[in-house]
């Protein structure tokens, strides 16, 4: 039998059947062109055929040199017709030559052949028509094959797909069931733990009513002791509501103490006098020339050498006097009084300690402000801010004073008190507020911040620009001592080899607050370290640099002029002010008013060189010292 062949292979092989069929050129004349002719012209066309029949012997085979048709599988009957008449038009028995003068037998043969030709130019069209048939049904056939194709390609995906599908959802159910066997297994084990649990719970259960029996008894006892102590609690709370009243009255008086401490502390600070003059002479530095004999001299008080120093008597020597007889005149002695005297042994402590309960005053409400007088070199600064290198021994006023309030706020706090401190620090200089704590791009910008009010209608001032820095301990007041001392402005002088140029200002605003009684306090404390006060030598001859000095000094003896000016009009209790005559009296003017306590350190040195500008300090500083300001008011809301 016969193999079925594919339907895609028949297409194919339809498809190769369709070749061009090309018709040979014909050489046959056209017909009825040699009929125009005469015979002449007849004998010369037939001549080059003379020629080629000599030359091959035979009669020329038209039909061979025409090109046959490609045979065709598919018309088995046509080709049959062709082949069958072929033989009998070319393939048979020759014609006979006929004669040059038979043109009538020759036109006759070239009818036949040209009959033969057309009868086959018929044939081959009949062919290429029915082959076209054959192409276009083998391309529709085609088409449908193809859309068959692609049917079957789209079905063969679809049930690609759900094979996919069932073989993952095949995977997924064998998952299922390896998972629920592995969970029976585990809830066979499960069961197996919770049985022998079960056995151990019932034993359990078992000691607990042997237990439960037990503990109903010592209930039983229990409660008949409750009864008893029922009793006693209620006694207990008797006694406690006894000892809260007594507790609360007692937080009374506790607090009544503390008021009545604060206006005795006041008082005794009044008697003492809201304005007080400390005189201190600094010890001889190495290199120094010892001072002569006499030259300072400290005299003992009314109670002999156990009493407290509060007087000083300085000898000057004028060459230019001199007696009758050409003697030199005797030294004049100036004796000064003070309310206390430290004489060149006395250390920072004992400083302190005299000043310790002034400072506490700030906590109480009461704006306290400290200055340190005196020449370049007489000590201020290391009166205030101590000496290099971090000793205790030798820590200056600042510190000492912070760390006093810190320990003073840490106990009252035990009754009911919290304090704030924030702090600023700032340099006068030439008339110009500068930051010292200023850091990083704003250093050097202290020519930015003013002096204003801190709002409308507001009697607390403020520096713009200038930083205020939460403080807590003693550790921070330390680094902003540091990078104040870093920033202030010194200089070389003739006085000293490193003397400060300006006023440095500190200030610490204290806040405080009894939250339970609703009462609030603050206070500013305000230490100064004040520039040098040299007088000025008009007949000096001066360069660039010394031009500079020469500023510096007559901005900084304005300023001191001023606040001598300020303590004097406070004193004579006139109605004009003059605080706004140096930015130094304006930036403290609520400390220095009738609400405040004002301490000045007069410092002068031991040398006899330095007596002159000595004299200047001491005079100044009796003046202020004769000076009286009202009774002090606590800022108390």
């Amino acid at each position: 039998m016969e193999p079925q062949r594919s339907p895609l292979l028949e297409v194919k092989g339809n498809i190769e059947v369709k070749r061009p069929l090309v018709k040979a050129p014909s050489r046959l004349p056209l017909p009825g062109s040699r009929f125009k002719r005469g015979p002449d012209q007849m004998e010369d066309a037939l001549e080059p055929e003379k020629k080629r029949t000599r030359g091959l012997g035979t009669a020329p085979k038209i039909a061979t040199s025409r090109p046959r048709a490609p045979a065709l599988t598919t018309v088995p009957q046509t080709q049959g017709q062709t082949a069958a008449a072929a033989p009998s038009m070319l393939g048979g028995k020759k014609p006979s030559k006929r004669p040059a003068w038979d043109l009538k037998g020759q036109l006759c043969d070239l009818t036949a052949e040209l009959k033969c030709y057309r009868e086959r130019t018929q044939t081959l069209d009949q062919e290429n028509q029915q082959l076209r048939d054959q192409l276009r049904e083998a391309q529709q056939q085609a088409t449908v094959l193809g859309a068959e194709r692609r049917t079957l390609e789209g079905e063969l995906a679809r049930v690609q797909a759900q094979a996919e599908q069932g073989q993952q959802e095949l995977g997924n159910l064998s998952a299922r069931v390896l998972e629920l066997e592995e969970r029976l297994g585990t809830q066979e084990s499960l069961v197996q733990e919770l049985q022998k649990e079960q056995l151990g719970l019932q034993e359990e259960r078992r000691g607990l009513a042997t237990r439960l029996e037990e503990q109903e008894r010592r209930l039983q006892t229990s409660e008949a002791a409750l009864s008893g102590s029922q009793a006693e609690v209620a006694s207990l709370r008797q006694e406690t509501v006894a000892q809260a009243a007594l507790l609360a009255e007692r937080g009374e008086r506790l607090h009544g103490l503390e008021m009545e401490r604060r206006r005795l502390h006041n008082q005794l600070q009044e008697l003492k006098g809201n304005i007080r003059v400390f005189c201190r002479v600094r010890p001889v530095l190495p290199g120094e020339p010892t001072p002569s004999p006499g030259f300072l001299l400290f005299p003992s008080g009314p109670g002999g050498p156990s009493d407290l120093p509060t007087r000083l008597s300085l000898s000057r020597s004028d060459e230019r006097r001199g007696t009758l007889s050409g003697a030199p005149a005797p030294p004049t002695r100036h004796d000064f009084s003070f309310d206390r005297v430290f004489p060149p042994g006395s250390g920072q402590d004992e400083v302190f300690e005299e000043i310790a309960m002034l400072v506490q005053s700030a906590l109480d409400g009461y704006p306290v402000c400290i200055f340190a007088y005196g020449q370049t070199g007489s000590g201020k600064t290391f009166t205030m801010e101590g000496g290099p290198g971090g000793d205790p021994q030798v820590e200056g006023l600042i510190p000492r004073a912070l760390r006093h309030l810190f320990s003073i706020a840490q106990e009252l706090g035990g009754q009911g008190w919290t304090y704030s401190f924030v702090a600023s620090y700032v340099e006068i200089y030439n008339e110009t507020v500068r930051d010292l704590l200023a850091t990083g791009t704003r250093k050097g910008q202290g020519g930015e911040c003013e002096i204003r009010r801190a709002g409308p209608g507001s009697e607390e001032l403020t520096v713009t620009n200038a930083r205020y820095v939460p403080v807590s301990c003693e550790k921070e007041v330390e680094a902003l001592l540091h990078l104040a001392r870093q920033n202030r402005a010194v200089a070389r002088t003739a006085q000293n080899e490193r003397s400060s140029r300006s006023h440095s200002v500190f200030q610490l605003q204290i806040s405080g607050e009894h939250a339970a009684r609703g009462l609030q306090c603050g206070a500013p404390l305000s230490l100064v370290d004040l520039a040098g006060s040299e007088r000025l030598d008009p007949g000096l001859a001066l360069g660039p640099g010394e031009r500079e000095r020469l500023r510096e000094t007559q901005a900084i003896n304005s300023s001191l002029s001023t606040l001598g000016l300020v303590i004097m009009a406070l004193s004579n209790k006139e109605s004009h002010v003059p605080y706004r005559n140096s930015k130094l009296t304006y930036l403290l003017q609520n400390s220095l008013g009738g609400s405040a306590k004002m301490l000045m350190f007069v410092n002068i040195s031991p040398l006899e060189e330095n007596v002159s500008e000595s004299l200047n300090s001491l005079r100044f500083a009796s003046k202020v010292n004769q000076c009286v300001i009202g009774t002090a008011q606590a800022n108390r809301k």
